[in-house]
């Protein structure tokens, strides 16, 4: 006998001006059961789960949630009624304690108030078994993105919910923090709690899913037990073509003439993580940056592009030693730099794409403090169509375009200044796999135009798939190196497992 479905959303239809977004979208989640929603950005995932919790009307359909039709006006009555969601960009406030945004609007109460010393033991508690260590009377903003994540699950646990949706919930965790949060993920469904999780990590949701739900262009393409789909399958599902080639490796080694190198960088220390790496980049080479989260990667690509300029050990260029004073400097030199977080550090969210495009350029394009636009909008034009930019047009608000677009975008930022090395901070984080694909084919397309790459990621299948060799890095300084021929994620992954030994080992 089929289990009883906990939610059911029957033939949802959404349309905004211009745009059906939900075609009479059926989906369907059993209690207890882990459920992936998967699909290209603008598929209709994040409307379909912001009609289900208050944020969207539908316009025409039902949602049936523990047998009854429900109907929600905003998140606080969805959340009343047993659905949590934990988003990608952290909702809470940072300023107040951990303990505080745990039960933020739920504390409980003594005859005086607020029961402080409940609230701060129940957090304790909480994280205690979630396996995070950290003091829950400090401001949350003490402490850094991935236990800020954290602290965003436990409140989500901490409202007993029926359901739990989760949007990419792991984008800022590192490997350690995503087996607890997996771990945590198994006990809820155990208690019969159901998870809808949507992530861009296809290894995620093989490792940890149920069922899978595929949505393309507002439809519904399929719904599998993830037992029953290749990873292949699955993409070819969401992209609505065979996606052999969005999976292909590059293609061979590294086939540049050596010499001297367009990088070097010796024994950079700083006064926080860096304790004496070192690296080189070869001309037109992918070189890859590993670590675990808080290894120090965006630190070190903070040094060489001038960033962080209170650091001991030296930075080459061609051969010749350099001190960077500012980021100037290093884009002087012919170097660019995509940050992990292009929404805080990359992006102009209140301007065109026209704007955010030719920004570092405008030198270049001016004569006499006045830019040259018609010269301006042909360089917007040529990367516009060479980059695939999916955007109604120049003028369009750079915000108002997907997550991969606005990638590309910033990367025809810097292409444009004809760099010699560009840095890609996790390029892919929170794009969806067609878009991946795109990203990831530029870069050997910018690496077979001579360009080096140095690329970052967390995504070790990534580093794998697109790099000639890949330094490893643990505690701020150098582990491993693995040229192409011994890349694979298990190396990477011995690399750092024998280090943690070793370094166990010495204080034995």
């Amino acid at each position: 006998m089929e289990a009883m479905y906990l939610l059911e959303m029957r033939q949802i239809d959404k349309q905004f001006p211009g745009v059906h977004a939900l075609d009479h979208v059926n989906f369907r989640v059993r209690a207890g059961e882990i459920h992936a929603l998967m699909g290209e950005n603008g598929a209709g995932k994040s409307t379909l789960m912001k009609i289900l919790t208050g944020l969207y009307r539908k316009d025409t359909g039902e949602i049936i949630l523990d047998g009854q039709q429900v109907s929600f006006n905003s998140p606080l009555e969805a959340q009343r009624a047993g659905i949590s969601t934990i988003y990608q960009e952290i909702n809470l406030i940072p300023y107040l304690s951990i303990a505080e945004n745990i039960h933020l609007g739920r504390e409980p109460m003594n005859r005086t108030g607020i029961d402080w010393k409940q609230v701060n033991q129940r957090a304790e508690r909480i994280l205690r078994e979630m396996g995070v260590e950290a003091d829950v009377t400090q401001p949350l903003c003490s402490y850094g993105t991935a236990v800020q994540q954290m602290v965003a699950i436990a409140r989500a646990i901490s409202v007993q919910a029926k359901l739990i949706v989760m949007d990419e919930p792991t984008s800022s965790l590192d490997e350690k923090e995503v087996e607890i949060l997996f771990r945590q993920m198994r006990k809820l469904r155990e208690k019969g709690i159901a998870i809808i999780f949507i992530s861009h990590r296809l290894d995620e949701v093989f490792e940890i899913c149920d069922t899978v739900t595929i949505l393309k262009d507002g439809k519904l393409v399929s719904e599998s037990p993830a037992a029953e789909l290749s990873k292949l399958e699955l993409v070819s599902r969401m992209i609505g073509r065979d996606a052999t080639d969005v999976l292909r490796r590059k293609n061979g080694v590294y086939q540049g003439t050596g010499g001297v190198p367009v990088l070097e960088a010796h024994g950079i220390t700083d006064k926080e993580k860096l304790r004496g790496v070192s690296l080189r980049i070869r001309q037109g080479e992918i070189v890859g940056l590993a670590g675990l989260l808080g290894a120090g990667r965006t630190e070190l690509a903070k040094v060489i592009f001038g960033d962080n300029p209170d650091y001991t050990g030296t930075l080459a260029v061609n051969g010749q030693e350099v001190r960077w004073k500012a980021p100037r400097d290093a884009i002087a030199k012919g170097f660019a730099y995509c940050s992990e977080d292009r929404k805080a550090e990359g992006i102009f969210s209140h301007m065109s794409v026209r704007e955010n495009m030719t920004m570092a350029i405008l030198p270049r394009i001016a004569r006499r403090g006045l830019v040259n636009v018609g010269r301006q909008k042909d360089i917007v034009d040529r990367y516009i169509k060479s980059l695939s930019i999916k955007t109604p047009g120049q003028e369009q608000l750079i915000r108002n375009l997907s997550g991969g677009n606005q990638q590309k975008v910033l990367l025809a930022r810097w292409l444009c200044m004809e760099p010699r090395l560009i840095i890609l901070d996790e390029p892919t984080r929170g794009i969806d796999i067609g878009a991946k694909a795109e990203i990831e084919a530029l870069i050997q397309d910018i690496a077979g135009q001579g360009i080096s790459v140095l690329l970052i990621s967390s995504e070790l299948e990534e580093l794998v798939r697109n790099c000639h060799r890949v330094i490893v890095i643990r505690d701020g300084k150098n582990i491993g190196e693995l040229e192409s021929d011994m890349l694979s994620e298990g190396n990477i992954m011995r690399t750092i497992a024998q280090d943690i030994l070793q370094e166990g080992g010495a204080c034995i």
